[in-house]
């Protein structure tokens, strides 16, 4: 996973309402606009918006049938910004570790 992608999706969770919308697509396997606008109290375009945070992203996908917008959940990437995310953390601790703490830092 490149930086790009990695800060793209941290940017995408760390909203409240999309994280809880993309689990509630991962929940649902595959859920259409209006069935996510029905669980939130938010409109249909508000829901578009948020999931076109979470497709750039690369954690949904969406799949079109006729009029509607199908979208499912891509765990893969999830799974590709958590080992990068453990990876970035654990060598910030092994260097912490090595040289101490910097001064003036939490």
């Amino acid at each position: 996973m490149d930086e790009r992608l990695f800060l793209q999706v941290a940017k995408a969770i760390a909203d409240p309402r999309r994280l809880a919308i993309l689990e509630a697509i991962t929940r649902a396997g595959e859920i259409t606009c209006g069935e996510l606008a029905r669980l939130f109290p938010i409109g249909q375009s508000t829901v578009s918006h948020h999931v076109g945070i979470l497709e750039r992203a690369q954690l949904v996908n969406v799949r079109r049938q006729g009029q509607y917008a199908i979208f499912s959940a891509r765990p893969e990437t999830l799974k590709m910004f958590l080992e990068r995310l453990n990876s970035r953390l654990l060598d910030v601790a092994q260097t912490t570790a090595q040289n101490g703490p910097k001064e003036g830092g939490p």
